[in-house]
């Protein structure tokens, strides 16, 4: 079986590309970890219907996030990387800084640290110069900085149309063959 995907969902607006995510993984048979932050289940209960046990259910392994002595806080547990959707500018300023004061910025800290695909769905807007450092910084350290850009060359027709144009970019950034979303078409 392939190494899982590990899946952060940290406080920051547009839970639903994690929980997206985490049933795209389910529907293509892949094994899937998550961290949910405290604010994270927060925030799912705020934008969604879905209860905190309904979110574990699609994850094959759920951590806590208080949890440092867990399996993926060390590079010796083997993950395909890691995503973090939505990624909140204060999970994006942990990593940014190395200061791995919970589970999900630690598990982030070893992806970078043992050089695999870590990949951070940035929900802020507007932007000030502060946050743009710190998606530099992350960027320099090995992070793919993915924020949820709509594209309209698919005719979305839908909000989750629009999800999944994002949730399919994130998968591709791991290699994982998927038909989540249109893919850009010419002639």
């Amino acid at each position: 079986m392939p190494a899982p995907l590990l899946v952060g969902i940290s406080g920051a607006t547009g839970v639903v590309y994690g929980v997206e995510i985490l049933r795209a993984l389910k529907a293509l048979g892949l094994p899937r970890h998550l961290i949910l932050s405290e604010w994270g289940a927060q925030t799912l209960t705020i934008e969604t219907d879905l209860a905190v046990d309904d979110l574990r259910a699609l994850a094959d392994t759920v951590y806590s996030n208080k949890d440092l002595a867990a399996a993926v806080s060390s590079g010796s547990y083997p993950t395909r990387g890691m995503v973090i959707a939505p990624c909140s500018i204060k999970t994006l300023s942990g990593i940014a800084n190395s200061y791995t004061h919970n589970l999900m910025i630690r598990a982030a800290d070893v992806t970078l640290k043992e050089r695999r695909p870590l990949v951070l769905v940035v929900r802020e807007a507007p932007l000030h110069k502060g946050h743009l450092e710190l998606m530099v910084r992350a960027a320099d350290l090995g992070a793919v900085i993915l924020p949820p850009m709509p594209a309209f060359y698919n005719h979305p027709k839908t909000i989750d149309d629009i999800v999944r144009h994002t949730v399919g970019k994130a998968l591709d950034q791991f290699g994982i063959s998927h038909d989540i979303s249109d893919r850009w078409k010419t002639g």
